[in-house]
């Protein structure tokens, strides 16, 4: 299987991927901030429309930039999956998992990157440090999901699990995601960071800096994936009652 590979292997090899739908206007500053940083990059075509995609075929033309297309869109979360197992199909050890719209900061891939190697084991999980530009109620608004988390973790440990400037170690995401559902759309980025915490997998922290968005263009749907969150976190409730005495006693392990 790939993560046996990988595994036996030992190298620590990241890729940048990134899932991309219709954000032709932000994306190649994206790549190029990327490739600086000294990482290879895999753009995931989310289904975009013919203008982004024109766009990226042109981007996976320059050195290190490689292209995968979803035949329709499938969410964030999908699309990340989808990047998840082609990166292990071509041998990599971590993804860097980084937005397309330019509201992460790329000069701090490196820290990222650097953090990962040291702690190879560990999710480098970004932990925003936002200007003037965030809307006040999705900054406000986060702090639900932050509330739903700590519950569901009984511990404060994770600080923002909406982030999606992160580092993930692949062998265990390959294994988590063979074995449980992970929400395709944007509950994917709590939700697959709670469930690996759950397995105990290591996560630190870096503050970034992070601004919305280069291109004027968000796919947040405010009914649609709030109601999906809100399905997330209801399932998350009832998985961390049955773990509650393991996670309890993690936590003691840990010393809080």
């Amino acid at each position: 299987m790939p993560e046996e590979r990988l595994a036996a292997e030992g190298a620590f090899a990241p890729l940048a991927v990134i899932p991309v739908y219709d954000h032709e206007h932000a994306i190649a500053a994206v790549v190029d901030g990327v490739r600086a940083g000294g990482l290879p990059c895999l753009l995931v075509d989310d289904g975009s429309h013919a203008s982004c995609a024109g766009v990226l075929d042109a981007l996976a033309g320059l050195p290190g930039v490689a292209l995968l297309r979803l035949g329709r869109n499938q969410g964030k979360g999908g699309a990340m999956l989808a990047g998840f197992a082609e990166a292990a199909r071509r041998g990599f050890s971590h993804v860097l998992q980084i937005d397309a719209d330019g509201q992460h900061n790329t000069g701090d891939v490196p820290r990222f990157v650097a953090a990962a190697r040291a702690c190879p084991q560990a999710v480098i999980c970004g932990i925003p440090a936002y200007d003037a530009s965030v809307p006040k109620a999705r900054l406000y608004g986060r702090y639900a999901t932050h509330v739903w988390v700590w519950i569901n973790t009984l511990s404060l440990h994770l600080r923002d699990s909406m982030c999606g400037f992160r580092v993930y170690p692949l062998a265990p995401v390959l294994r988590l995601v063979g074995e449980e559902r992970i929400g395709r759309r944007m509950d994917f980025d709590s939700e697959i960071l709670v469930r690996l915490f759950w397995r105990q997998v290591p996560v630190q922290h870096l503050s970034t800096r992070v601004t919305y968005p280069l291109d004027g263009v968000s796919h947040f749907d405010v009914w649609r994936d709030n109601l999906r969150i809100s399905g997330m976190h209801a399932r998350l409730f009832f998985g961390m009652l049955a773990r509650a005495p393991r996670l309890l006693w993690h936590r003691w392990a840990r010393g809080g």
